[in-house]
């Protein structure tokens, strides 16, 4: 973790801390599973933010004004969010189309958000395939689907 994102997550309350540590893990070891080279972390509107030439960045926050719920938040001009309301629609909560908000309390759906990071982390490949190239079969029917 760079210096200025230990910097910005030690501002944070211990439990938030907690799961931002969590879900920045996830964001690296998907860029790594994917072999997508060094990932570019940096500060970004204030949160951290995370980047591989690859893809579209990813950011996440905890907001005072909202502190049940942190955010992973995704550039709103790509079809991202988009398509994971269409993939993931029952099994995630959505803010406009920048954000998924999870809810401190909850545990990390990680099989989930790893799709999701992995979709942006491979952006500039997809962008052009219907539902970023996601097969049919896994889309939001499916309620059974792994955390």
């Amino acid at each position: 973790m760079n210096r200025l994102i230990k910097q910005k997550f030690a501002e944070y309350p211990d439990h938030v801390r907690e799961k931002l540590g969590e879900l920045h893990a996830l964001i690296i070891d998907v860029a790594g599973n994917l072999e997508l080279g060094p990932v570019d972390e940096s500060l970004k509107w204030g949160e951290a933010s995370y980047s591989v030439k690859s893809g579209s960045p990813v950011r996440i926050d905890w907001k005072r004004s909202s502190p049940t719920q942190y955010f992973i938040f995704f550039n709103c001009q790509t079809k991202l969010v988009d398509t994971f309301r269409v993939v993931y629609g029952k099994r995630l909560v959505f803010q406009k189309n920048r954000a998924i908000i999870l809810s401190i309390s909850e545990p990390i759906p990680n099989v989930v958000l790893s799709h999701c990071i992995e979709l942006a982390f491979t952006y500039k490949q997809r962008r052009e395939l219907p539902l970023l190239g996601v097969e049919r079969s896994r889309v939001a029917t499916k309620p059974n689907l792994p955390s």
